[in-house]
């Protein structure tokens, strides 16, 4: 009997260990998976998905600012505008909208208030800060007289 648990030991620990690599494998769609390419957001798309998207949470959880005004009117523009420079990918959209979908109604009121609060999964367009200015210091002259 005891050779057959000394038997059973390596593959006892081989399917154990196959199972821990499996189950430590990123959830399928969360680096890009399921078999799609990556491919750029469509601005206009994004813009009338997130319109629509602030208009139907406003309605759920009763805010009334501007912006929500202007998301459940069909003649306001969409206020989504992306720099030339941000490219982002569609994936990108889909994680920034699942997010608003998620917020709780106080946070969703800061996504819309007059002073937009923007939730991290949407600021996916960040513009890097300006470089510091190095410069020479003082330039006047040391002791006072003419340059």
């Amino acid at each position: 009997m005891r050779r057959d648990r000394l038997a059973a030991g390596p593959g006892i620990v081989l399917v154990t260990a196959l199972l821990a690599v499996l189950t430590m494998a990123p959830t399928v769609g969360d680096v890009g998976g399921c078999g799609r390419e990556a491919s750029r957001l469509d601005e206009g798309v994004f813009a009338r998905a997130r319109k629509l998207e602030d208009c139907e949470r406003c309605r759920e959880c009763g805010i009334e600012t501007a912006r929500c005004k202007r998301a459940c009117d069909a003649r306001q523009p969409f206020e989504v505008d992306l720099p030339v420079t941000c490219q982002p990918l569609y994936h990108d959209g889909e994680v920034c909208l699942r997010a608003l979908h998620a917020a709780s109604c106080d946070k969703y009121a800061t996504y819309v208030d007059d002073a937009p609060a923007t939730p991290s999964e949407c600021d996916f367009c960040k513009v890097p800060p300006a470089p510091p200015i190095v410069g020479f210091g003082d330039a006047s002259p040391v002791d006072g007289g003419a340059p």
